[in-house]
């Protein structure tokens, strides 16, 4: 079972070659390897482990254990406070009317474990068409310039390429950059989608889920209702029946415990704080993005920035030349390259645009 998602240790690798950003490698980097991470862990307790213990005398305890397992457990919502051995055994777990009170069968948590890793392949989606739109297209033009060591003879020739390049698709590179914006904005769709899908997932329980347990905390013991054992029951109720020896049908009550849902219950106090941090700082990034797009002077700024060993002239006659497919591209280049050749670089096509505009 580990060597299925053995792949997934790549992703922790530094690539050679940046073709995206931060944030955007909080999305497919490490949210996908925390949700994968949480699948084999909620897999090895689910179905290498016992994810559930039932107790009742008349029944085996095995088929009692599938049987519930397959079939659901339920708890009594409001049986959620009380003094745990006197009002109620646990939380959720007491006496009940049939018909009377409310009664709430637990069944996602035999889900779990693939919907973790559902989402992990969701989050890698934007991701993908990015390196497939992108094809390798920085990687070519960085040509090993981003190496600290490397002849004099062999740096001039790639920068003469580059030069070269740069002059000769000015203001046709609008579509890459766009590119990479769109995925910039699948991957908000993408969190926002997800935390509604949870909620659906959870029975409406995720949204508020966090500040809940944030809230509990906080409350005096005797008025507290625990959100964790409302979402994820450790203790539950089961109902078994069958025939009895005169061929009627009889009704067994069982109390199953849940270790599996100690586990779920913090998985996903964790998903909730790691969801709203990733979409506030997404959201931000889309931000910035936008004032990228629609802002010139942010666009020189951030290029001098980023090549703060070349003349600002040279920088500044550049980038008012770009648009802002040519702005990205060699914005991103600026952070494959050492900073000295990217100087020269910036000299060297400065120079070339100057005569190209003269003749």
């Amino acid at each position: 079972m580990f060597d299925v998602f053995g792949s997934v240790k790549g992703l922790l690798k530094i690539d050679t070659v940046c073709i995206d950003n931060n944030v955007f490698r909080l999305h497919y980097k490490a949210t996908v390897v925390i949700l994968v991470a949480f699948s084999l862990l909620v897999t090895s307790r689910q179905y290498i482990g016992d994810p559930i213990d039932c107790i009742v005398d008349e029944i085996p305890p095995n088929v009692m254990d599938t049987y519930c397992w397959i079939y659901s457990t339920f708890t009594i919502p409001n049986r959620l406070a009380g003094t745990i051995g006197k009002d109620i055994i646990q939380p959720g777990v007491a006496s009940h009317v049939e018909g009377e009170d409310e009664v709430k069968y637990h069944k996602y948590y035999q889900w779990v474990c693939f919907v973790l890793f559902f989402q992990a392949m969701l989050f890698y989606v934007p991701r993908y068409l990015w390196k497939t739109w992108e094809g390798g297209r920085i990687k070519m033009l960085v040509m090993e310039l981003n190496c600290p060591v490397i002849s004099e003879e062999c740096k001039a020739d790639r920068k003469k390429l580059l030069v070269e390049y740069f002059a000769q698709n000015l203001r046709t590179q609008n579509f890459y950059a766009y590119r990479f914006f769109i995925c910039e904005v699948l991957n908000f769709i993408n969190v926002i989608a997800q935390i509604y899908f949870m909620d659906v997932f959870l029975d409406g329980e995720f949204s508020t889920y966090g500040s809940d347990v944030v809230r509990f905390t906080e409350m005096e013991p005797e008025e507290r209702e625990d959100p964790m054992s409302r979402v994820f029951p450790k203790v539950t109720k089961c109902t078994f029946f069958k025939y009895g020896p005169s061929g009627s049908v009889q009704k067994f009550d069982g109390l199953c415990v849940l270790p599996l849902n100690i586990v779920n219950e913090k998985i996903y106090v964790f998903l909730w704080f790691w969801f709203i941090v990733l979409t506030v700082l997404t959201a931000f990034s889309l931000a910035y993005r936008a004032a990228v797009v629609l802002a010139p002077n942010l666009r020189l700024y951030l290029m001098r920035a980023r090549s703060r060993l070349a003349p600002q002239e040279q920088v500044e006659s550049i980038t008012n030349k770009c648009q802002i497919g040519d702005w990205f591209v060699l914005y991103q280049l600026g952070k494959n390259i050492e900073p000295i050749v990217f100087k020269e670089l910036i000299a060297d096509l400065a120079k070339k645009l100057e005569g190209k505009e003269t003749v």
